[in-house]
């Protein structure tokens, strides 16, 4: 009998143990915290925002302020083609590092899958590596992303179509009842069509990535004998997802608690030594143009990269633990996964094996 997900949790958990603590090497500590990051296998550590106001001061026609508050506003209106580019510039840009970052995070997931397996992280060996794999998961992923988004044009647009074909929304008091019904059930079918994305996605980093790992076998492949493994043991699978909620839910409260803690000791003091520069600045005679606005964003980025890889290392436990998982849930079904995480222990896995003692 396959061991269940209940059973896979003792195992995964002394993984993780013995992979992170024995020994401890800050080394591979901070490779797994950035191939968890780039994979998105971290958990919620938390985050951090904040306002920072530039105080206010009277300023010679066209100053910094001026400029932002007269000129900027001004000069949009005076050149919308201008606007328009811009605009259209940074669309193309955020789709750019959509797909950039796509592409990292496929290749990254090879590489935890196999730190994970071999219980070392060597992050350049694996790019080299595992380039066909990558590419092969860079492609389902667009793919998916592009299908979900059709999904979600028509979700939206068909109904927001026929509202507007049976003029509800030129007169909307005399529909609210229609209107308010049909802005539920909307909601409700593109909540279910998020939680069916989201459970493709999960499914495939868990259960379709081992099998091209190990096979060579395309993501569509996977799929196809994933499928069937679900419709064979749908309660097994069934109750992997709950209990990989459940954990995610719990590992992610945790991690934002002492998430939380480590960034209010940091940012004490990184904030007393904000306000100091500040004041000797302002002591000083220096005024808010591009060459101290450029040094306060720098400065900025350089603390978001800090909290950013603080937060990183916290989470690496559970970016080695929710792998762990799903291999040694899978493992138990799938002999080439098997082989690879218990080599010298040939022989059919049961609950009361003693790998799981």
């Amino acid at each position: 009998m396959p061991i269940s997900a209940v059973d896979a949790i003792n195992p995964a958990f002394r993984h993780a143990k013995k992979q992170l603590l024995e020994p401890f090497r800050f080394g591979q500590w901070a490779r797994l915290a950035l191939v968890g990051l780039l994979t998105g296998e971290l958990g919620s550590g938390g985050g951090c925002s904040g306002n920072f106001n530039i105080p206010s001061a009277t300023h010679r026609q066209g100053g910094t302020e001026q400029f932002l508050s007269q000129g900027w506003p001004k000069l949009l209106g005076d050149h919308p083609l201008m606007f328009a580019g811009l605009i259209a510039i940074l669309v193309v840009f955020g789709l750019g590092l959509i797909v950039l970052f796509t592409y990292i995070g496929s290749m990254m997931r090879f590489i935890l899958f196999d730190s994970i397996v071999a219980k070392e992280c060597h992050i350049r060996k694996g790019w080299a590596r595992r380039g066909r794999e990558g590419h092969h998961l860079f492609v389902w992923q667009m793919t998916l992303m592009l299908f979900s988004f059709l999904v979600f044009v028509v979700l939206i647009g068909i109904p927001a179509a026929l509202a507007w074909g049976l003029g509800w929304f030129a007169r909307p008091n005399e529909h609210t009842l229609g209107l308010v019904a049909g802005g539920i059930l909307l909601f409700l079918v593109f909540l279910a069509a998020i939680i069916c994305f989201a459970v493709v996605h999960v499914m495939t980093k868990d259960f379709v990535v081992p099998q091209m790992a190990l096979e060579n076998v395309s993501a569509f492949e996977g799929w196809r004998r994933l499928w069937l493994w679900v419709k064979a043991e749908k309660g097994g699978y069934a109750l992997y997802i709950g209990m990989k909620i459940g954990l995610s839910v719990g590992a992610g409260i945790a991690l934002t608690i002492i998430s939380a803690i480590v960034m209010l000791v940091l940012l004490i003091p990184i904030g007393g030594l904000g306000v100091m520069i500040w004041m000797s600045a302002k002591a000083a005679g220096a005024t808010w143009d591009a060459s101290t606005i450029t040094l306060a964003v720098a400065a900025g980025c350089i603390v978001v990269a800090i909290l950013v890889f603080v937060i990183s290392m916290i989470s690496v436990p559970a970016a080695v633990f929710f792998p762990a998982y799903s291999i040694y849930f899978l493992a138990a079904r799938y002999p080439l996964l098997a082989d690879q995480v218990w080599p010298r222990l040939p022989g059919p896995v049961t609950p009361g094996d003693a790998r799981f003692a």
